[in-house]
């Protein structure tokens, strides 16, 4: 069979690489630091949460960018609270918000509840003029249970998209066979996922030690680039790991020449997308 790099249209051992913007929709600031990575920086892709209040200026904001869905089932900022864009009682813990953790979400959510509030916005995104390029899974929540990933799987089926899986590693903690699972399905996913600093924010080191360890095939990796301000500061308390997300792939020479000297090249969950359509 051939390759993901070779049904891409490059040589087998070709290194691959997707640099997404996480959390497009989150805040003005996410917002602001997404689309400079993507317009002035290194990034390739970015992940939109569709139910947070400031994903509607995301969507005014919008140029043709390749952005995803971030599947968005959680909430996890204490002074800073979204919910479903449906009406999903279970998904909605005492103070009106999204469960803070997978944990709590996987002990009480419905999943008739859970797979209407998914498409919804996958639907939401595409009504909004979003050209959906993948799907993601914030926090990991749709990863870890086969009963999410099922509903996750389902989704990628329906509307076509390649997803983001977690590497090995979590899927032995997960316990069940998630990577075969998609393939049996026809869909595509990136070879190899880095995964980040502490709570997933935070990416320069493990970045840099990426491209250094750089495989053949599509490597995954995500920052979350964020624009310094009051707003930032006050409701997400890893503001300044998201500020030097950005700096890291828009101001950040060094990290440009690092890519070049791999001898890797920038490629975009689109192009993952229209080679799944294609095949």
């Amino acid at each position: 069979m051939s390759t993901l790099a070779e049904r891409l249209g490059h040589r087998p051992d070709a290194r691959l690489l997707i640099i997404t913007a996480h959390d497009l929709g989150a805040s003005h600031a996410a917002n602001s630091g997404v689309y400079q990575a993507l317009r002035e920086g290194l990034a390739t892709s970015a992940s939109l949460m569709v139910p947070p209040p400031w994903a509607r200026e995301a969507a005014k904001s919008y140029r043709g960018e390749d952005v995803g869905v971030q599947l968005t089932l959680n909430a996890e900022f204490d002074l800073y609270r979204w919910g479903p864009v449906t009406h999903a009682p279970s998904l909605v813990d005492g103070d009106g918000g999204f469960p803070r953790t997978p944990d709590e979400l996987w002990d009480h959510a419905d999943l008739d509840e859970v797979r209407r509030e998914c498409r919804t916005q996958i639907e939401r995104a595409i009504v909004w003029g979003f050209d959906v390029s993948h799907l993601d899974s914030h926090l990991g929540a749709m990863h870890m249970r086969p009963e999410f990933f099922d509903v996750y799987l389902d989704l990628a089926v329906e509307f076509r998209l390649p997803v983001r899986l977690p590497g090995p590693t979590v899927e032995r903690t997960a316990g069940f066979p998630l990577r075969r699972l998609a393939e049996e399905e026809g869909i595509l996913f990136p070879d190899h996922l880095v995964v980040v600093g502490s709570g997933g924010v935070g990416s320069r080191k493990a970045i840099e030690k990426a491209l250094f360890d750089l495989e053949p095939g599509v490597t995954e990796v995500y920052v979350h680039p964020a624009a310094d301000g009051p707003e930032l500061r006050a409701h997400a308390p890893d503001w300044a790991r998201r500020v030097d997300d950005l700096h890291l792939v828009t101001h950040d020479h060094e990290m440009r020449t690092l890519i070049e000297r791999t001898g890797s090249t920038l490629v975009s969950y689109r192009l993952l997308r229209d080679a799944q359509r294609a095949g």
